[in-house]
Formats: C-alpha cells, structure tokens, sequence
C-alpha cells in the first residue's frame, strides 16, 4: 500500500459559547481547524486535525500544517502509510520539532492502519482499558453568577468534572474559585486552571487564599520552574498542561515528582503515537493524565477518544468532548457521549469521515 494523494483543508470551528475566555487576556471565538486527508492505492482513506486555542497558542498557529504539508508530501508520497513509526521518523528528519503540525498525519495513518487490519485505533494502541471515558467540561471566565449557571447546565447533562477558567485577575479569581468550588456535589471534581496565567507571587496568594478547598490547581505560571516554586510553598494538588511538551519533560516530571496529574495534548505532544508513549511513561510511573487536545471537531475528538479508551482507567483523570464546544464541524459521525462519558468507536479506524461539505475546497493538495 502506498500513498498516493495528500489534501489538506480548513475550516472555522465558532465556539457555541461565543466567546471562550482564558488565561490572562485570551479570548477566541473561532477557532481554526486544519483537516489532513491521505489516500493510497488501495481505496482506503485516512484523516486527521489540528486545531489551536487560539493563533498563537503555546508554539502552534493553525498556519502550521499547510507548511508542514509543502516539506513533508514530496517525502511521504509513495510510503506505506501502514508503518506508522517509519512515518513518525520520516516527518521528524524532514521537519525538527513543530510536532502539533504533524500531528494530523499521524492520526491519519493510524486511521489508515485500523481501516486495513479492520480494527480500531483503541485495539492497535493496546486494548480497550477504559469503556467509558470520564469528560471534564470548560466554564470559561464570565461573571461568577454566569459560571454557576453554566455549571448546573453542564451538570444536567451528566458532567461531573468542571475546569474553571481563571489566570487573569488574581484577586478576582480568588472570589471565583471560593464561589463556585463549594458547589460541587459529592463525587464531582473541580480545576481551577489558570493557563501560564499567573505570576509566582501571585499564584502563591491565590493558592493560600483557597487553600480549604478540594479542587487541582492547574498550571498556574507560564515555566516548569515557576510552577515548582508554587508547588514548594502549597499543598494543593497541581496539575501541568502546557509544560508538558514531550517525553523529555515527562522524565523531569516524575524525577521532581513535579506535578499530581498531567494534561496530555496530542498535538502538543506530536501526535498519537508520540502522546501513547508518554503517556505509558506516567501511568509507568503512576502519574495519573488527562487525554485532551489543544482543541477540535470530529476527527481530532475521534482520535481523542481511542487514546482515552486505550487509557488504564485507574490512571485516566478525564478527557472531553471537543466537537461539542463547535456550532460547525469536521466530520462525520462524532463520537458517542452519554452520562458525562466519551465513548471510542469500535469501527475500524478512527471511526469518523472528513465532513467535506463543511470543510469545502482542499487549500493545498499534492499527489505521486
């Protein structure tokens, strides 16, 4: 089997919310989905996304990919799409780094892979260790009587984790974290994520200020290093997100044992196949991970589920469903959720379609 024919396209994902606030000042309401496609000679079509929160976040811009395509297709076309590792070290001796502008055919070959063995991604990534995936939903910053609402929505759709968004105002997200953390009912669960927002000093008062509450403080400062001075001066449980950028910072993790739980983002990581072995590196060493991306539709929640499912379940925190943050799509059909649950296909492949109708005309196609 070779590849024969390489497209990519984009599209607009709005947010249902209308504007989704975060961190100090950030604030996005479309987001922008890159869609790779890969064809072979065989008939058999496999996809993949990459979607940022936001132009410039952390290292991506949704520019990315169509970049990447221009260097990586002359070197891809006519691989067998099947040999995922020879895919992954082909794309890193072409391109150093920018591993979330890869990610999308990586996901795709693996899409091709279970589609030719005629199993799932979750089988061909070792098995199903999680039925249904516990989801996390975001409350983006509002005003704190709006957050609360939100959160009784979200609750009555089954949800039973909430991600409160905070980094801006510390004083204010004092306030914000003390009035909607004792709200949670029992077996709920609450982040209060500050996305790089906070400097030290500050992090450290808000930390002190909250400090009654059961909730996971979760990337409070932009560094590694300024997260651990945080973590030396508190006792809440802290979470890292944007720091965790590959296996070389997940061997610093469990050598500090610098966090209590990690967000594993499969673009920031790579991809699949990059995210799976760092992954196994912290439930190796029982570090417990959350299996998110940087954001998404369809396909990129498709490839998300596979990864939480093939998560041990005593070590997947939650993962969520990016396509219901959108009111546009990227493919058809989305995955399963039911009673606050994501559910992975069990199609061969990723189990999803490039929605081509909502994607429209390719930006860039290269063929053998």
């Amino acid at each position: 089997m070779k590849i024969t024919r390489i497209r990519v396209y984009k599209t607009d994902l709005p947010y249902v919310g209308g504007a989704y606030v975060w961190g100090a000042g950030n604030a996005i309401t479309v987001a922008k989905a890159s869609v790779v496609v890969i064809d072979t000679d065989a008939g058999l079509s496999g996809c993949g996304e990459f979607s940022p929160c936001g132009e410039n976040y952390m290292i991506a811009h949704s520019e990315g990919v169509e970049a990447a395509a221009r260097l990586m297709a002359p070197a891809l076309l006519g691989e067998d799409p099947r040999q995922v590792a020879r895919i992954e070290r082909i794309m890193d001796h072409v391109i150093q780094g920018h591993g979330y502008a890869k990610a999308p055919f990586d996901a795709a070959c693996w899409d091709i892979l279970g589609q030719a063995t005629g199993q799932p991604v979750w089988m061909l990534m070792g098995g199903k260790l999680t039925e249904a995936a516990p989801m996390y939903r975001v409350a983006p910053q509002k005003a704190t009587d709006e957050t609360i609402a939100e959160m009784e929505r979200y609750r009555a759709q089954g949800y039973r984790q909430f991600q409160i968004k905070v980094g801006g105002d510390w004083v204010k997200d004092i306030d914000r974290i003390r009035a909607t953390v004792p709200l949670l009912k029992p077996g709920e669960k609450a982040m209060a994520d500050a996305n790089q927002g906070w400097r030290v000093d500050n992090a450290i008062r808000v930390a002190r200020a909250t400090r009654d509450l059961d909730f996971i403080l979760e990337q409070p400062c932009q560094t590694y290093e300024e997260c651990q001075q945080v973590r030396r001066m508190v006792d809440i449980p802290m979470k890292l997100d944007e720091c965790v950028t590959g296996i070389r910072a997940a061997h610093r993790i469990v050598e500090d044992r610098g966090a209590d739980l990690v967000c594993l983002k499969i673009s920031n990581l790579g991809g699949l196949s990059k995210a799976r072995r760092v992954r196994d590196y912290f439930v190796d060493n029982r570090i417990p991970v959350v299996a998110e991306d940087t954001w998404g539709g369809e396909i990129a929640t498709a490839a998300l589920a596979h990864f939480a499912a093939s998560t041990p379940a005593e070590y997947l925190q939650n993962t969520t469903d990016l396509h219901n943050y959108n009111t546009r799509s990227t493919g058809k059909p989305g995955p399963a959720t039911a009673n606050g649950c994501l559910i992975a296909p069990d199609t061969p492949g990723l189990g999803v379609t490039p929605d081509f109708e909502s994607l429209g005309a390719p930006v860039a196609e290269y063929a053998a």
